[in-house]
């Protein structure tokens, strides 16, 4: 099956062709696919923006288009930044920046109240108008400062108790294993999996 994901982030076409079986489907990027269109993410939850990207491409290619939205919700800030997260503080401001901001935010807050939670709302969009979200967590607190070079976004003050380390401190394995992303691609794996079960 090609699929294709409807993101012009590198890190996230890197993140989903590592996690879904490349046996099971052809994986391309919207550039790698042709498809160089601006989608505007008008919806009021994770799950209504994933399936409005995924819709639209697969709309526009007359193929199975996937998209997530994803974001961060820190529990102090009523769950800011949530579906803004790419947003949050300028869309072409860096992360360190973001990350700064959040942190500032949370001065002389306690740890057991920096609770926090990566959400991942993972749709897929087939050519026929079919679709299907799914949406998964990862739950942590704020770190006090950045931590850690790997990963990307907030993932340097995103602290997983587990683990003992942030998002930032992980080999990409692990974070595949336990991050909203991985969770929400598998799940979505397996819905795809049985929609082609049941159309055989």
């Amino acid at each position: 099956m090609k699929i294709i994901v409807a993101s012009r982030n590198a890190n996230k076409v890197l993140e989903i062709k590592a996690v879904l079986d490349t046996d099971d489907y052809e994986i391309y990027s919207m550039h790698e696919a042709g498809v160089e269109v601006d989608i505007e993410e008008t919806g009021s939850s994770f799950e209504e923006n994933a399936l409005i990207k995924a819709r639209f491409v697969a709309k526009v290619s007359g193929e199975t288009a996937i998209a997530d939205d994803s974001g961060l919700e820190v529990d102090f800030l009523d769950k800011q930044p949530g579906i803004y997260s790419a947003r949050f503080g300028g869309e072409n401001t860096p992360y360190s920046v973001k990350n700064k901001m959040i942190l500032d935010k949370l001065i002389d807050v306690p740890y057991e109240k920096r609770t926090a939670r990566y959400v991942c709302s993972m749709a897929a969009a087939f050519p026929d108008g079919d679709d299907v979200v799914v949406t998964k967590t990862l739950e942590g607190y704020i770190a006090e400062e950045p931590v850690g070079e790997l990963g990307f976004g907030y993932d340097p003050i995103f602290y997983v108790p587990e683990f003992d380390m942030t998002v930032a401190q992980m080999e990409l394995k692990l974070k595949n294993e336990i991050s909203h992303r991985g969770k929400a691609l598998r799940a979505l794996s397996e819905a795809l999996k049985k929609r082609k079960q049941n159309r055989e």
